[in-house]
């Protein structure tokens, strides 16, 4: 195994204990927004999985599912800031690392109307989350940072998945993922 997957296999299994959100009034909000999805393992693994999924699937799910996980995300962010609840956010967003990294490792196949339809679901929990965490941040310029930081975590998963010259890496890489997403809900 090269160095680049091995270092990517140890990038989803690593603990982000000393990570935290930037303060969006000392960093600004749009920086703010860029960081978040990056500085939880939860959120991480689940927009790069998404990525890793569509390339195994392939054809229009490459640009399909991720743009169905943007912008169901941007729905769940426009609830938690309009106060609607929505239940079981945090068990959704778990469920969405190991059902993903499940469906990765399984080299599952299914229609891409199906496929985005799935993370649509998981991407509403995301972003109910975000926007439940915006703060004191100008929202807007706080969602269009999370919005592009998973955007390109979904284009990594992808670009990674495709470079590979044997299924295998990714779908090893899909099952470090949902196994990480079980640890994150023991410890939990």
């Amino acid at each position: 195994m090269n160095r680049s997957i091995l270092a990517f296999l140890a990038a989803l299994t690593a603990a982000t204990p000393a990570f935290a959100h930037l303060d969006p009034i000392a960093h600004g909000s749009l920086a703010a927004g860029l960081s978040h999805p990056l500085t939880g393992l939860d959120h991480l693994l689940a927009m790069i999985t998404v990525g890793l999924w569509s390339s195994v699937i392939g054809g229009r799910a490459l640009w399909a599912m991720p743009l169905a996980f943007v912008g169901c995300m941007a729905v769940g962010f426009a609830l938690a800031l309009n106060g609607v609840a929505l239940p079981f956010v945090e068990p959704g967003i778990l469920a969405s690392v190991i059902v993903l990294g499940l469906l990765t490792a399984f080299a599952a196949k299914m229609p891409t109307a199906l496929g985005a339809a799935l993370v649509g679901v998981f991407a509403l929990f995301h972003g109910h989350a975000h926007g439940g965490e915006v703060g004191d941040a100008a929202t807007l310029s706080f969602g269009i940072g999370f919005a592009i930081s998973t955007a390109a975590l979904h284009l990594a998963g992808i670009a990674f998945g495709l470079k590979q010259k044997h299924l295998i890496v990714t779908r090893l890489s899909g099952a470090a993922a949902a196994a990480a997403g079980v640890a994150l809900a023991v410890a939990g």
